[in-house]
């Protein structure tokens, strides 16, 4: 089994698509599942655009890629998304239309994770839900916590929610160990004054092989987690630098090679070069 995993999109929901595509044609190798970070830029509606999102749309209509692409079906999307034949599996950054995700969460019911585009490739997990994915004779479990942590214990949106605490106190009742974390925010461990104490208490309470996530804008980078068993691992967000190029440790690949025994590699440039600005929708 093989897992592409990536963080922030801000609208370039069809790009980890891209990408995986060009990985498979350049080394023959299968992938398949997308795990994604949050910060989509799930917007199916202009008028829901927070403010960030709203003035980085004004010069870069990759922004607005989700509206375009993935709200409102296309036919050439949709034949592509069908042929590629893979799920991107996501939690909730603090960049979305946090009012049609909870429309969308609260019709799913008891399911653990739930579609949000039109071609229902996309799907969101909810925080604090035990995952799988099963792949023929191997499987991954994850656990996702979507949005961000606040030190003021706001209840904004973009904010981990009281509902979501709860489950994530029913988790740690749990003996059970998974094979990754998913989440948009880091814990609150951080000098820089952020982060998110739910993740440290479930990093703490939970074993977990890896855990991954997006968000702070600091560079790649894969270390022993203080609780001495998790690889946390900074993915670093999808975004094209002033060159049109996207950066280094922005894909990894997870492969399963046996029962709980994985390799991580980072993508390299040479491959993701291969993709810019100009020309990655061509």
């Amino acid at each position: 089994m093989r897992i592409a995993i990536f963080a922030d999109l801000h609208g370039k929901l069809l790009l980890p698509f891209k990408l995986v595509d060009l990985y498979q044609q350049e080394t023959g190798e299968k992938v398949d599942l997308i795990l994604q970070c949050g910060d989509l830029g799930a917007y199916p509606n202009l008028k829901a655009l927070d403010k960030a999102t709203l003035k980085h749309a004004r010069y870069d209509r990759d922004e607005l890629g989700f509206y375009e692409d993935f709200a409102q079906e296309k036919a050439a999307i949709k034949a592509y998304l069908q042929q590629l034949d893979l799920h991107m599996i996501c939690v909730r950054g603090n960049h979305e239309d946090h009012d049609y995700l909870d429309v969308l969460e609260q019709k799913s019911g008891k399911a653990s994770r739930f579609p949000i585009d039109v071609y229902q490739r996309v799907w969101v997990c909810k925080t604090g839900h035990i995952q799988t994915f099963r792949k023929g004779d191997k499987q991954l479990s994850f656990v996702g916590i979507g949005r961000i942590g606040d030190r003021k214990r706001r209840t904004a949106k973009r904010f981990i929610q009281e509902y979501e605490r709860k489950q994530l106190a029913s988790l740690f009742q749990t003996n059970e160990h998974f094979d990754i974390l998913l989440s948009h925010d880091k814990d609150d461990m951080s000098q820089r004054g952020y982060g998110m104490p739910e993740i440290r208490h479930t990093l703490d309470q939970v074993i977990f092989h890896y855990h991954f996530y997006g968000h702070t804008g600091e560079p790649f980078q894969c270390q022993i987690d203080s609780n001495g068993i998790t690889t946390s691992c900074k993915i670093k967000e999808l975004e094209f630098s002033e060159d049109g190029t996207l950066p280094e440790g922005c894909m990894i690949i997870l492969h399963q090679t046996k029962k709980e025994d994985w390799e991580l590699t980072v993508v390299p440039s040479s491959l993701t070069d291969k993709l810019t600005k100009t020309h990655w929708k061509d």
